[in-house]
């Protein structure tokens, strides 16, 4: 191809025939009105002007280069708004992205490309939008060979790949005319009128958006008239940009106007859909705008988001050979765990295209330099029966750094993200769940973080997570239906995590300042001694010890703190001195006792379960402002919203009336649910004194893995697991590791505390891991040794002989470690029961003939 000079007059000619194609389609001909339109900011015009400069461009480029076999459109089909605009039809992306498929690469093809985005640009600007970003303007042309296509390189992936939304516009076929393949929109524009009944399953989501407004804007009679119309166009946009789920579809379709529809549609970079999580936050916060009392109302404020579709996530993979990594969930769980440092590397080394790189600029113009949290919201995650609670990843960015920092942090934030969906944890619960062949794609929700600057740091003042229904009561006076709180200060991460020698505050909503223990020693053991927060002047995420953030100027001070004094704790009625923040810990006790706050969680909770038809798990946190009021102003920002996990209801059980004491194996009073396991046949026991000497947090990590096997092998519910400390900590110094996939065809898992046993136990309610535990039914057990109205029986767990050979191959070292005790060989003639009585406050398990 010779080099090409392109007059402006080609493209203002170009342009203007697209308007004109545009005017007839929506307008009958009247451009005066389509470009009114375009001004106004009408996106779904803007589109068809792109569709028609798409298959003008296409046949100009083959016109002009020999070379040029085909050529595609590939649509990443963008859409993005600032924070305080108005637009009810959301673009699907105006910017155009093509691909030409060529016999020989040249580099005059590209300097045409480049020539026509120029002039064309130009031309396009002469028409003003007050919604257009330069996203709007690209038109980038990229060629690939025969060799890209067979190779899968580069943009070879993007020719006819099922995973990448792309079309033939144009080919040198029949004697060199032309074979123009254009969009559903254009070949049916009569979409648009409400006359002409068309699948919604096939239309784009702007159609279904447009005649959605149209019958919601009509009168009552005519309304009436289209109501099975308008279910239908909300039944499949919900399914299409928000969740496929059938229980949140036929809960959702009641709460949203297409007009709220259209604002979440408008915050969504790329196709697919926003996530389960992410999904579960806007339903939460349509329905607490409709039904919540005007205090609540006022109490409550809405974090900024925006969306990453779920489709992106395949977009990325293909375009940079990543597809391959799929099949992970079908390989085994050694080669799982194995392999995935390797997906994370692969996955960083890769790049966005530069049009979602662009929209991801312009959304940090938009939030300026306020922190992000990037969090995952896939397809499953927050579902009912399936919370997927902490399997995959999600990351703080500070964004305190210049423009090109904020942005390489943000995008591999998400990058990470995108690759803890082949976690070996988030891969082995969908496999234990019978998921497998889901199509997880994973979207990303992107959060304004919600918090105050403190001097250099920035942190909340309170977050935490809710359940509607307290499951575990320590008192008989604690109301289940009343819900319980989990509580911190600063990031909510240690208010869902067992992290560390951590303990944040437990509220039952029903009595609000009745703790498990309210002695002055207990209060401070049992109290938060890390804050998780952003340096603000080092650009980064931390945890620091309480006392080094903690100061006399910290406003809400005496809400979230009290002092010790005299052997007991009292809340700061004066300024604190430095020199007594070493005597404060946190206790929330002011928040609860002299602030509106535990009312209006009470409140926010009976209201979503009341329209969720279901318990309910949230996520939030809390700014307390104007403190020298009182009571202070509470301002509460949900976060996430879930349908709540919980052991399935049982009958109530009571425990016999008299039970030999040798027939005993072990008892405790600590926080017991209801259920009844009939027949346990055999126990799985980690030996404390031989756990804690492993040398190596190697050799106790493996001590995971074993029972990991052991899950595999025993028969589901047929065991039960007694262990020192804490399980499922992170900390091997505190207790036993393990995963959901270790443990999920457990029928109950025991912690032991006490002298020489283990750790002082904590009640990991609403921690992901105590999620897990009642995903899979699994009861969760405490045993104090020391405590007097306790037992454990140790002849039972240490006298049998160990059976764990007969079913997996150990180490001498860990045989000694890891006991499978077989409950028929200890008492003959017996089986073993565990009786959980929640109403008496005691769980036995014992031998009955």
């Amino acid at each position: 191809m010779n080099s090409v000079q392109i007059d402006q007059t080609l493209a203002d000619t170009m342009v203007a025939e697209a308007v004109a194609n545009c005017a007839q389609q929506k307008f009958n001909g009247d451009t005066e009105r389509a470009l009114r339109a375009m001004n106004l900011g009408h996106c779904d015009i803007c589109r068809l002007l792109s569709d028609s400069l798409v298959e003008q461009i296409g046949a100009y480029l083959g016109k002009m280069d020999k070379n040029v076999k085909a050529v595609y459109r590939y649509e990443p089909e963008l859409s993005f708004h600032s924070p305080g605009e108005s637009g009810l039809v959301s673009s699907t992306g105006v910017g155009i992205n093509l691909v030409a498929l060529v016999e020989r690469k040249s580099a005059a093809l590209n300097a045409l490309g480049s020539t026509l985005e120029t002039v064309i640009s130009k031309s396009r600007r002469e028409i003003s939008c007050q919604k257009a970003t330069p996203a709007c303007f690209i038109l980038d042309v990229q060629t690939v060979d025969d060799v890209d296509l067979v190779e899968r390189r580069g943009y070879g992936v993007v020719v006819e790949n099922r995973y990448i939304r792309s079309t033939k516009i144009w080919s040198r076929k029949d004697n060199g005319k032309p074979a123009v393949k254009v969009s559903l929109r254009k070949r049916r524009p009569e979409y648009a009128q409400l006359s002409d009944p068309f699948n919604p399953e096939l239309a784009p989501e702007s159609v279904l958006i447009e005649q959605g407004l149209e019958i919601e804007r009509m009168e009552s009679e005519s309304k009436t008239n289209l109501q099975h119309r308008l279910l239908h166009l909300k039944g499949s946009l919900i399914r299409r940009i928000l969740s496929d789920q059938l229980d949140y579809i036929n809960i959702a379709k009641d709460w949203f106007s297409f007009e709220e529809l259209a604002e979440i549609q408008s915050r969504k970079i790329g196709n697919g859909r926003i996530g389960g999580k992410a999904a579960g936050l806007v339903l939460a916060t349509r329905i607490l705008d409709s039904v919540a009392d005007a205090e609540l109302k006022e109490a409550l404020c809405t974090p900024t988001s925006y969306f990453l579709g779920s489709d992106l996530i395949y977009l990325y993979m293909a375009m940079n050979g990543l597809m391959h990594w799929n099949e992970q969930k079908y390989k085994p769980e050694t080669q799982i765990y194995a392999e995935y440092p390797k997906i994370v590397q692969e996955f960083l080394q890769g790049e966005f295209p530069p049009e979602v790189v662009e929209e991801l600029h312009q959304m940090l113009l938009q939030v300026g330099s306020s922190p992000l949290i990037v969090r995952s919201s896939s397809q499953l995650e927050d579902n009912f029966g399936t919370s997927f609670a902490g399997k995959y990843n999600s990351y703080f960015c500070p964004n305190q750094g210049n423009p090109q920092e904020n942005l390489k942090a943000l995008t591999s934030a998400i990058i990470r993200t995108y690759a803890s969906t082949l976690k070996p944890e988030a891969l082995l619960y969908r496999r234990s769940k019978g998921l497998q062949d889901y199509d997880e794609r994973m979207a990303v929700l992107i959060q304004v973080a919600q918090g105050e600057q403190s001097g250099r740091y920035f942190l909340p003042d309170v977050a935490g997570v809710a359940f509607s229904r307290n499951i575990y009561r320590w008192a008989p006076q604690i109301r289940r239906e009343d819900g319980i709180m989990r509580l911190v200060w600063g990031f909510g991460t240690r208010a869902v995590e067992r992290v560390g020698n951590e303990y944040p505050r437990l509220v039952a909503l029903s009595h609000t300042t009745l703790q498990p223990d309210d002695s002055c020693q207990s209060i401070r053991q049992y109290s938060q001694h890390y804050v998780d927060l952003i340096d603000l002047q080092e650009n980064a995420f931390k945890t620091l010890p309480v006392h080094e953030v903690l100061n006399p100027g910290y406003k809400p001070l005496r809400y979230i703190t009290q002092m010790e004094r005299d052997g007991y704790f009292v809340t700061p009625r004066s300024r604190v001195k430095t020199t007594e923040i070493p005597n404060l810990a946190i206790t929330f006790e002011a928040l609860l006792s002299g602030t509106p706050f535990p009312e209006l969680m009470s409140r926010l909770l009976r209201y979503l379960e009341e329209h969720y038809h279901e318990a309910v798990d949230v996520e939030f946190v809390v700014q307390i402002t104007d403190t020298y009021a009182k009571p202070p102003e509470i301002k509460i920002s949900l976060l996430q919203c879930r349908p709540q996990s919980y052991l399935l209801d049982t009958q109530s059980v009571q425990l016999p009336a008299h039970i030999p004491p040798e027939n005993i194996v072990f008892k405790t009073r600590f926080i017991v649910p209801r259920g009844h396991l009939k027949d346990i046949q055999y126990v799985v026991f980690i030996s404390p004194p031989a756990y804690f000497a492993l040398p190596t947090p190697q050799a106790r990590a493996e001590v995971g893995r074993i029972i990991g096997r052991l899950n595999e092998v025993l028969k589901e519910k047929s065991f039960i697991c007694v262990g020192p400390g804490r399980w499922g900590t992170t900390n091997s110094d505190l207790g036993v590791f393990v995963s959901y996939a270790d443990i999920f065809n457990a029928a109950a898992l025991v912690e032991l505390s006490g002298l020489g046993v283990g750790p002082t136990t904590e009640p990991s309610l609403g921690t992901h891991f105590f999620l897990d535990l009642m995903e899979a039914q699994i009861y969760p057990l405490a045993i104090c040794v020391d405590d007097p109205d306790s037992c454990f029986n140790q002849a039972f767990f240490y006298d049998p002989p160990n059976m764990i050979g007969d079913w997996i191959e150990v180490s001498e070292q860990l045989t000694d470690c890891v006991r499978v005790i077989d409950a028929r060989t200890f008492r003959e003639g017996h089986h073993l029961e565990l009786v959980m009585d929640d109403e008496a406050g005691k769980a036995v398990a014992f031998f009955t003939k």
